[in-house]
């Protein structure tokens, strides 16, 4: 026999945080962020980051690099006069930030970024001695043996 106490303030506390969770960090869908989702696809020469920013000024967008960590902030406003009153709210509002781990075989030094069409595309070069390069093979003199 099992006993257990049952506290309906812990519980409600329980399904309360499980549902701001959820909704603050994208929790429950695959561990993905909802804010800012990305992509990123790894190309000969750099890698590419796509993050979704539909509707923010690009002008609020700020990326950063510190000791091999990407940071991407930005900004959405209150879009709302004061004869407007809001009855459903999906859009989130506010700051949101991302960070991506940079592998040393990448030149934080020569960063670019884009913001077109709400997609932030961040291109990050590899650098020269980490890229794929086919390897010549040289080929041996063959002595013959003579009987």
């Amino acid at each position: 026999m099992l006993l257990t106490s049952i506290d309906p303030f812990v519980q409600e506390f329980d399904r309360q945080f499980d549902r701001l969770a959820r909704q603050a960090f994208g929790w429950g869908n695959g561990g993905t962020s909802a804010v800012m989702p990305l992509d990123g696809v790894r190309r000969k020469d750099d890698v590419l980051l796509k993050f979704d920013l539909p509707g923010i000024d690009p002008a609020s967008i700020e990326v950063t690099v510190d000791r091999g960590v990407l940071s991407v902030s930005a900004r959405r406003e209150e879009e709302y006069g004061q004869d407007e009153r809001l009855f459903v709210r999906e859009r989130q509002t506010g700051t949101f930030t991302r960070r991506v781990y940079l592998s040393e075989h990448l030149d934080s030094e020569k960063i670019d970024a884009a913001y077109t069409n709400g997609v932030l595309a961040v291109r990050i070069p590899v650098i020269e001695k980490a890229r794929p390069r086919k390897i010549e093979i040289q080929q041996a003199d063959q002595k013959s043996i003579k009987a």
